[in-house]
């Protein structure tokens, strides 16, 4: 057993208790939907509570087991489902008052691989509108706060998920990243998150009208924010499951072939027309230190253009967005985020057709330099942000305030762009005068490669140690 409460275990330690039956799915379940009963009112992370349904569901599974039922992989681990995505019977509404009652008439491909696997929703988790924002705030259902303090956002679009996690509201927290969706908010609350690489995680929406655009459909990624990063050994190869429904997802096994030696690390500090924070720095340094000391070899890089490649990236997004999304924004959305497009659109101008075609074509040239880079060095230890994560609405306040928050993100809208998957883990605690905030740096991985950059958080994390103690430790 354990001497820690149920709520605080990681989905491995739980998962290996509830599989041998040290502990079972109903007692799992309950600990979790206690605390999200505790925790939630001061957080609003969780905004449709389903509890009760989770007791029924677990009750169930520890029935099937004692009948004979082999236990699957995440047998009675509690879990929580973003807003975007279908859960069947429950309301996609992405934040929006006018798609409230949009009800998934089916489970989307993820919500039915962690289903499969013995996971139970307790809840479904909140983002902002049209989860295009790197806060959480919508008119529906509000503001969800950090656990670590509200002179801190949450971070966003997956900003639920990550409060609830660091809280304690489930082991795993769904959440997807089209320009760091997953990302931020792992970095504003001290969670770990890998963002797929393309093709990874089958994703489709039963309730959806029409197919995304294509740039939506590459860049954007479903994943996991967890408290830890060995979790996600544990429940990616769940979320990788094939599915019939998305034609394009590659079936590839998570573990790929053992590296033959020691691996090398690219390390940059490049964060491409900002300052470097010296917290960042500091906890770029202590990232590099704990995967020296892990027997990884770390070379200095200078990354092949980033900025380029971010920049040209948001704005090939925007372009679709405008074109696509533009009519639902002023139909539905209210005055904040119709004003924050307007500000999106103004720093991140829509290529005209022909540039557009262009740029698109460009990308394969970015993405054959990273290839090569990672060829030799099949993991990159960046920043993530150049400064410690923003205050609430910081990217409503005018132009600094958007160039503070989404501008500064360079690291994150590139990897989305080439595809590649992403890791984000804490490093560092930065005591600072507000409070304190979370430090997280990202490692890039070679495609089709989640499971080595998971192994250098894994490493970092072990000697570093998981930013959730310290958090509840602070009472």
């Amino acid at each position: 057993m354990t001497d820690r409460p149920l709520w605080q275990l990681g989905a491995a330690t739980l998962s290996d208790l509830t599989r041998k039956g040290a502990v079972g799915a109903e007692e799992a379940v309950q600990a979790a939907v206690d605390r999200m009963r505790a925790a939630n009112p001061a957080l609003n992370a969780v905004v449709e509570d389903l509890g009760e349904v989770a007791l029924d569901r677990a009750r169930a599974l520890d029935h099937a087991r004692a009948g004979g039922a082999t236990p699957g992989p995440l047998h009675g681990v509690p879990v929580t489902i973003k807003i975007n995505v279908d859960q069947k019977g429950h309301a996609t509404s992405n934040g929006v008052v006018g798609l409230k009652d949009v009800i998934a008439p089916d489970d989307a491909p993820l919500v039915k691989n962690l289903l499969d696997a013995g996971a139970v929703v307790i809840g479904r988790t909140n983002t902002p509108e049209f989860s295009f924002r790197a806060d959480t705030d919508n008119p529906l259902y509000g503001r969800t706060h950090n656990p670590w303090g509200r002179h801190v956002s949450a971070g966003g679009s997956s900003g639920g998920a990550g409060a609830a996690v660091m809280a304690g509201i489930g082991a795993l927290g769904h959440g997807n990243d089209i320009g760091g969706s997953l990302r931020f908010p792992a970095s504003a609350t001290g969670a770990v998150t890998v963002k797929p690489g393309l093709g990874r995680v089958p994703a489709w929406n039963p309730s959806q009208k029409l197919e995304r655009g294509m740039l939506a459909q590459s860049m954007s990624v479903q994943g996991l924010l967890v408290r830890e990063a060995r979790d996600l050994h544990a429940a990616m190869p769940v979320m990788i499951r094939p599915d019939p429904r998305d034609p394009f997802h590659a079936p590839m096994p998570w573990r790929g072939d053992a590296p033959e030696g020691p691996v090398h690390i690219g390390f940059t500090r490049a964060v491409y027309g900002n300052d470097l924070h010296p917290e960042v720095d500091a906890a770029l340094t202590a990232a590099r230190t704990a995967l020296a000391d892990a027997g990884y070899i770390i070379d200095e890089i200078d990354p092949p253009e980033v900025e380029e490649t971010a920049t040209e990236g948001y704005r090939a997004l925007m372009t679709e967005v405008k074109h696509l999304m533009t009519p639902d924004i002023e139909r539905l959305g209210s005055d904040t985020i119709k004003a924050i497009f307007a500000r999106y659109f103004q720093h991140y101008p829509p290529y005209e057709p022909t540039e557009y075609l262009q740029v698109l074509a460009r990308r394969t040239h970015y993405a054959r330099a990273w290839s090569r880079l990672l060829d030799t060095h099949p993991l990159v230890l960046t920043p993530f942000l150049p400064m410690p994560y923003f205050a609430p609405d910081r990217d409503t306040e005018g132009d600094e305030g958007l160039r503070q928050s989404l501008g500064a993100g360079h690291w994150s809208f590139s990897m989305n762009y080439l595809g590649l998957p992403a890791g984000n883990v804490p490093a560092r605690l930065a005591e600072l005068p507000q409070g304190p905030v979370p430090i997280g740096v990202q490692i890039v991985g070679r495609r089709w490669r989640e499971d080595l950059v998971v192994d250098a958080m894994v490493a970092i994390e072990d000697r570093l140690g998981r930013l959730c103690d310290t958090l509840w430790a602070r009472g």
